[in-house]
C-alpha cells in the first residue's frame, strides 16, 4: 500500500471517530462531507487495484449482520449466490482495501460485540435464572 493511500486511510478513520463523537449536526454533517470526500479520493486510488471477488464464511448471524454492514458503510454491495449459506457472504472489493480497513474494523469490531453478548448473557442468567453462571464441573467415573 502506497503512503498517501495510507495517510488517506488514517485521515478516513480520524473522520469516521469524529462523526461518530460529534455533539452536534453541524458537527456530525462536517465530519460526513470530510468522509465523503476521502472516500471519492480512496475510490480514485482503488482503480489501481482492481475489485476481486471474495468469499467468507462467518461463525454466526450476528457476524453476518456486522460483516455486511461494514461494507456497505463503504459502498459496496455484499451478495450471496442460489444455495449458499446464510452465513456466507460474498464481496467485490480491491484486496489492499478490504485487508486495510474493512477487515481491521470487522474483527475489531466482533470482538467487541461478543464482548457485549457474553456480559449480557451473564447478566442476565444471573438475575432471571441463578446466580452461579460458571461452567459445569469435570468429574471422572461418574455415569
Amino acid at each position: 500500500m502506497s503512503g498517501i493511500e495510507e495517510q488517506l486511510r488514517e485521515k478516513l478513520r480520524k473522520v469516521e471517530a469524529l462523526y461518530f463523537g460529534a455533539a452536534t449536526a453541524g458537527e456530525r454533517e462536517a465530519a460526513g462531507a470530510a468522509g465523503e470526500r476521502l472516500k471519492a479520493r480512496l475510490a480514485e486510488l482503488g482503480r489501481q487495484d482492481p475489485a476481486v471477488e471474495l468469499q467468507f464464511s462467518m461463525p454466526d448471524a450476528w457476524a453476518v449482520r456486522l460483516f455486511v454492514a461494514l461494507y456497505r458503510r463503504y459502498g459496496f454491495r455484499p451478495y450471496r449466490q442460489p444455495r449458499q449459506r446464510h452465513t456466507t457472504v460474498m464481496v467485490r472489493a480491491p484486496r489492499k482495501f478490504f485487508e486495510a480497513v474493512v477487515w481491521r474494523q470487522f474483527n475489531e469490531l466482533h470482538a467487541d460485540l461478543w464482548r457485549h453478548f457474553e456480559a449480557s448473557t451473564d447478566k442476565l442468567i444471573r438475575e432471571a435464572v441463578h446466580n452461579d453462571t460458571s461452567d459445569a464441573e469435570t468429574v471422572a467415573g461418574v455415569r
